[in-house]
């Protein structure tokens, strides 16, 4: 299977290029992507920046330049409950772009995509499901996803009240890409930031959060 790997910076980026296996590299379009045979799978990596334009750019690149017929993503994330604790680890059912609304000039709620049913952003359910059989210790999450670290409380609580567990700055953007393109898509996140912590939390946990992610998400690979 032809896998496209999406990982946002490159804290989480050395999860996967530290995880042993032979990897290449090659450039395409000024940005480096990698490759790796994990499982029978032939893995195409880029790490694509942080953000939801940077994101959505190099899912876009993945799935046309290299025929991807799956997108994964795996990375730190955020906690808006207060009961989550650093490395739990969960798989995407849906996101919420939470800064997009254009309410304002059509019927939509805010946060809702032209064509979708609701305000959430849904990532393959049979995916999903494989993963929790293949990894029992992963919890289902709805994301909260946009273009900013959230530290605030108040703006926890916020997106928390929206049907959020876990917040994030990609996942939106690659779901969207792949529900547009006809992609599968699966995303494992791990806490590196509670409720009560921030940026200071974040800056130590990202390398150790991003490893415990990779390990299952290279797990399921092998067991596909």
């Amino acid at each position: 299977m032809r896998v496209g790997l999406l990982i946002a910076i490159e804290k989480e980026l050395k999860a996967f290029l530290e995880s042993g296996g032979e990897i290449t590299q090659e450039r395409v379009n000024g940005r480096t992507v990698y490759r790796a045979e994990i499982g029978g799978n032939q893995v195409f990596a880029l790490c694509s920046g942080a953000g939801e334009i940077d994101a959505a750019s190099g899912t876009q690149l993945l799935i046309t330049k290299y025929d991807c017929e799956v997108m994964l993503n795996f990375g730190v994330t955020g906690a808006l409950d207060p009961a989550l604790q650093v490395e739990d680890l969960f798989v995407v059912r849906k996101a919420r772009h939470y800064d997009f609304d254009t309410s304002a000039f059509d019927d939509a709620m805010p946060n809702q995509y032209q064509g979708m049913p609701d305000a959430f952003l849904p990532l393959d359910g049979g995916l999903m499901e494989k993963a929790k059989a293949m990894a029992p210790e992963l919890r289902e999450a709805v994301v909260a996803s946009g273009d900013k670290f959230v530290e605030d409380r108040t703006e926890k609580n916020r997106l928390r009240a929206l049907g959020c567990d876990i917040c994030d700055m990609e996942i939106a953007a690659i779901a969207r890409v792949c529900l547009l393109s006809g992609v599968r898509c699966l995303s494992i996140k791990c806490i590196s930031d509670t409720y009560e912590g921030g940026s200071g939390d974040f800056l130590t946990n990202v390398e150790r959060s991003a490893k415990a992610a990779f390990r299952v998400l290279r797990a399921i690979l092998e067991k596909a």
